[in-house]
């Protein structure tokens, strides 16, 4: 810790940080061109441990949780919601793909800003900002894995019907 604050002046501090990170980053990640995110670039592609998504379905029972989550892409100018399939067309679920990185992506950039907050947290402070940071961020991270796994699976049905 470099700051010392008292507590009240400390999680406000918090809060607000998170607040800015969080609405910070969905918002600058919705100002770049959908073109820029590459669903299947070595960091985004699926892993075979993932199942094609299914360990999200069997291990996080996703499917019971995920219409929960809020999408804040959709809360900005430029945001593409996620929530409901608006067409099955191969471009349209092929722009579905990019953002299911782009969103990915934003979560696991506001998880790397965790150091920041040990300028001014103690010991307990990180290790909250730590909870909240992995409870706030992970479940959207799976969701998006998820999301990604399912609309690859129905763009490569689509092209063997073509």
């Amino acid at each position: 810790m470099l700051v010392k604050l008292p507590i009240f002046w400390t999680v406000l501090l918090n809060v607000l940080a998170w607040l800015g990170i969080q609405l910070g980053l969905a918002w600058t990640m919705t100002q770049i061109l959908p073109e820029q995110f590459n669903p299947r670039c070595k960091w985004a592609r699926l892993r075979l441990w993932e199942s094609s998504g299914g360990v999200y379905a069997r291990f996080f029972a996703i499917k019971l949780w995920k219409d929960w989550l809020p999408d804040a892409a959709s809360w900005f100018n430029g945001g593409f919601a996620k929530a409901k399939l608006r067409a099955y067309t191969p471009d349209f679920l092929e722009r579905f793909l990019r953002e299911t990185w782009r969103g990915e992506l934003t979560h696991w950039l506001a998880l790397l800003t965790l150091p920041v907050f040990a300028i001014w947290n103690p010991g307990w402070g990180i290790a909250v900002n730590a909870g909240y940071a992995v409870a706030a961020n992970l479940p959207c991270i799976l969701v998006q894995r998820y999301n990604r796994a399912r609309f690859m699976r129905v763009l490569e049905h689509a092209a063997k019907l073509n």
